[in-house]
């Protein structure tokens, strides 16, 4: 399969990275950067072929990538909109829709969008993917190669639930960050070094997630396990309860999914 990235950040470079591991050959990858210290590194990290703007080899590929910023797409669309024929397109654009998309490469219709999350620059990201229903089961295959080498895959059939995955996954390393922050803060405030805190709360963190993925279990029925009754891990749960975390957790993705669908007329507006 014959690859072109158009953008050569973080995150092609990590899809770059997954797939020549996975038994890619470098010589099938082109990258289009702008930056040229950005195509030294491609160059140097990984062996692919780089350019500063789309040329016609780069254009006959397989699959087109794009992976820019949103701010830049419409921009970058209409650059390589004249070399479009049939390519399946991937876009790992926040917020954008296919469609629009679509309608700036010149009324293409053979789209992919990707939602991947940061722990894919180590290996570890989940992707949610919806194609156009235009794209047969090996169009979808080769979209689901680039981003299964960077972590596991989740395909919706209706794009406006790329919002909800969004609020789940893509935004979703954020709040456990967040969450990893406050069980810091409140283990120093119990006495214990920022280091000490910092330890504990990645590990038990780590540690229990790893547990949730390999158990045939449901979350609650783990979470049950760990809580006996009178114990600390009910005072805990108790306390959380009457600050309706849960229901604050929830709210939270609501807000996310509400503004990614926001995102999405504000950035695909004509």
């Amino acid at each position: 399969m014959r690859i072109t990235f158009i953008g050569g950040g973080n995150m092609a470079s990590a899809l770059i990275g997954g797939m020549l591991k996975r038994g890619a050959q470098a010589s099938d990858i082109a990258v289009v950067e702008l930056l040229a210290e950005g195509r030294e590194r491609l160059v140097r990290d990984f062996g692919v072929r780089t350019l500063e703007s789309l040329d016609a080899q780069a254009a006959d590929c397989d699959l087109l990538v794009l992976s820019v910023k949103p701010q830049q797409m419409r921009e970058v669309c209409a650059g390589i909109a004249p070399h479009m024929k049939r390519q399946t397109v991937l876009s790992i654009a926040a917020g954008l829709r296919a469609a629009d998309i679509g309608r700036w490469l010149g009324g293409h219709a053979r789209m992919v969008r990707a939602m991947p999350n940061t722990p894919a620059l180590i290996g570890q990201g989940v992707t949610g993917l919806y194609a156009d229903a235009s794209l047969g089961a090996a169009e979808r295959a080769q979209a689901e190669q680039v981003l299964s080498a960077v972590g596991s895959v989740v395909w919706v059939d209706d794009e406006t639930l790329i919002d909800a995955v969004t609020a789940v996954s893509g935004s979703g390393p954020a709040y456990v960050f967040y969450f990893i922050e406050a069980l810091v803060r409140g283990g120093e405030a119990l006495g214990l070094s920022a280091e000490q805190a910092r330890d504990l709360a990645i590990a038990t963190f780590t540690g229990a997630s790893a547990l949730a993925a390999q158990s045939p279990e449901s979350p609650a029925t783990l979470r049950e396990r760990v809580t006996s009754k009178g114990g600390t891990t009910e005072a805990a749960l108790k306390s959380m309860n009457a600050d309706a975390v849960s229901d604050a957790i929830v709210r939270a993705l609501a807000a996310a999914a509400a503004r990614g669908a926001e995102l999405g007329d504000q950035l695909g507006r004509a």
